[in-house]
């Protein structure tokens, strides 16, 4: 338990980090909101208005950067992420509207990848030399390529050229579509066609990582003393490569936290380039209009999803490894 504590406590004080950094850059970058959102509109504007508005997006209010700060911290202990200039809805309710895609995304990309990732490397470290260390240099290949050029290259020769997968946006949103959104066949088979190709580059682009990552693990401790004992004690060969995985997956785990920010991040980048709807595409739209609102509350969405996600997988090192409890 005193570790669980520990480790909690050091996520809050990392969120409260990033908090302080989203405020604090965000107001260093050129540009003003207002302005931006002003410029779209071909009508005038009295003074009136004007004030109006700067109250209404919380700019110009001649306070102090420290007294901006304490609002800032406030209103986002009462959920409140402001409003966007571009689109004058809450970011609550953008956010709200554009998470569940990134989040199924990647949630489904990062299984896969771990998943197939894992077993492959067991595999090869288990029977080292043979025919899936072929898989090696393809899978880092992969790894090796940026997240928006793989994207691009799926895009282009599996959707375009070859016509397997939508090439764009989270479902059939065409003139003759029939899909009508909620839990129907129709709905969910669509999201799950125009969905293939984002998740597959996301999946590609990682997997390389839990492969080589689990075949070196395994080729080192298959070597320990306790998996010879196994094996001398005559136990099939499958449950003696069970003994090792279990030990070598340790690491996995905990490359596991280290990773899941780049994913997310990639994540971010494959959804632009597919014009998929989520985050990515969100915050590439409020960087553009210059939405100071929406960009904060995504990057603080973000920042807390990649928390909560390493968080979990320290209670899941803990629960597996008995020398994490040991050392509290």
């Amino acid at each position: 338990m005193r570790t669980i504590l520990r480790r909690l406590g050091f996520y809050l004080l990392a969120a409260f980090a990033a908090l302080t950094l989203n405020f604090f850059l965000l107001r260093m970058l050129p540009g003003n909101p207002l302005a931006a959102a002003l410029a779209k509109s071909t009508g005038q504007i009295t003074p009136a208005q004007l004030e109006g508005l700067e109250k209404l997006y919380g700019i110009g209010t001649h306070q102090s950067l420290a007294s901006q700060y304490l609002t800032y911290l406030g209103q986002l202990l009462h959920g409140n992420l402001g409003t966007s200039t571009a689109k004058s809805v809450p970011v609550t309710t953008l956010i709200g509207t554009d998470l569940p895609w990134t989040l199924g995304l990647v949630s489904v990309a990062t299984a896969v990848a771990f998943i197939l990732g894992t077993l492959i490397g067991v595999m090869a470290g288990w029977r080292r030399s043979g025919l899936l260390d072929a898989l090696l240099p393809v899978s880092t290949f992969f790894q090796a390529v940026p997240y928006f050029i793989l994207s691009f290259l799926l895009l282009l020769y599996v959707g375009y050229y070859g016509g397997l997968f939508p090439i764009s946006n989270g479902y059939d949103t065409g003139r003759g579509s029939t899909v009508t959104e909620g839990w129907n066949l129709g709905f969910v088979g669509s999201v799950i066609d125009h969905g293939f190709l984002p998740a597959a580059a996301i999946a590609l682009a990682s997997i390389a990582g839990w492969i080589v990552g689990m075949r070196n693990m395994m080729i080192t401790t298959m070597d320990e003393d306790y998996v010879l004992v196994a094996a001398a004690k005559g136990l099939p060969q499958w449950r003696v490569a069970a003994v090792a995985a279990r030990n070598a997956l340790l690491p996995s785990i905990s490359n596991f936290a280290l990773s899941i920010s780049l994913v997310v991040t990639g994540s971010i980048v494959t959804e632009i380039v597919f014009s998929y709807p989520g985050l990515g595409s969100e915050i590439s739209t409020a960087i553009q209009n210059t939405d100071y609102p929406v960009m904060q509350g995504i990057v603080i969405v973000v920042v807390f999803t990649v928390l909560a996600v390493n968080f979990l997988a320290d209670l899941a090192y803990v629960a597996l490894d008995p020398r994490a409890r040991k050392e509290a």
